[in-house]
């Protein structure tokens, strides 16, 4: 026999079903334990005593989707994007694909394709990182003028503003 992996909610159940078959908890408490009709439960159980634990787990657990689309659609719809659409986003490549090619996929699964083989980076990855701006060589040759708005005077006058006048090269006010 080989490995099972279980949820935390498998284990429970296996737990409380467990409880139920050595008389120690009754079908409608094991019911409302688990957030399932008794019908449910009695069901359960039937799976329970007939192949143990593993009975529970879901049996599509580790298989592919039915619904997943082949390894030649993918390899077809990611050459045709390296070749043709390199600098297309995932939107505009799958209605180019649809369109031009008659190969339906939806955009966030060739996303999700172009993101694995290296065709797209998200916004955040793809975020330019500007160098900073160098300080001038002399003072005087560039000065930079700040205001703060504000009721310096408190109610004594009206709100004014504040002006600065900041030197690039050393930085003295």
């Amino acid at each position: 026999m080989g490995w099972i992996t279980m949820s935390e909610r498998d284990l429970q159940r296996v737990e409380v079903l467990g409880e139920v078959l050595s008389g120690r908890r009754g079908v409608g408490s094991a019911a409302s334990v688990l957030a399932l009709s008794e019908r449910q439960v009695w069901r359960l159980l039937a799976r329970y005593k007939a192949g143990g634990g593993g009975a529970l787990v879901h049996r599509g657990r580790g298989r592919l989707s039915n619904r997943r689309l082949g390894d030649e659609v993918r390899e077809q719809a990611l050459e045709l994007v390296r070749s043709r659409y390199g600098d297309f986003g995932p939107t505009l490549a799958a209605e180019m694909l649809r369109d031009k090619h008659g190969l339906t996929v939806s955009r966030e699964t060739l996303r999700q394709w172009m993101a694995a083989a290296g065709l797209w980076l998200s916004r955040r990855q793809r975020r330019q990182f500007h160098p900073p701006r160098l300080r001038r060589e002399r003072f005087g040759e560039l000065i930079q003028i700040d205001g703060s708005e504000h009721r310096w005077f408190e109610d004594r006058a009206d709100p004014c503003t504040l002006l600065v006048f900041i030197d690039d090269a050393t930085g003295r006010l």
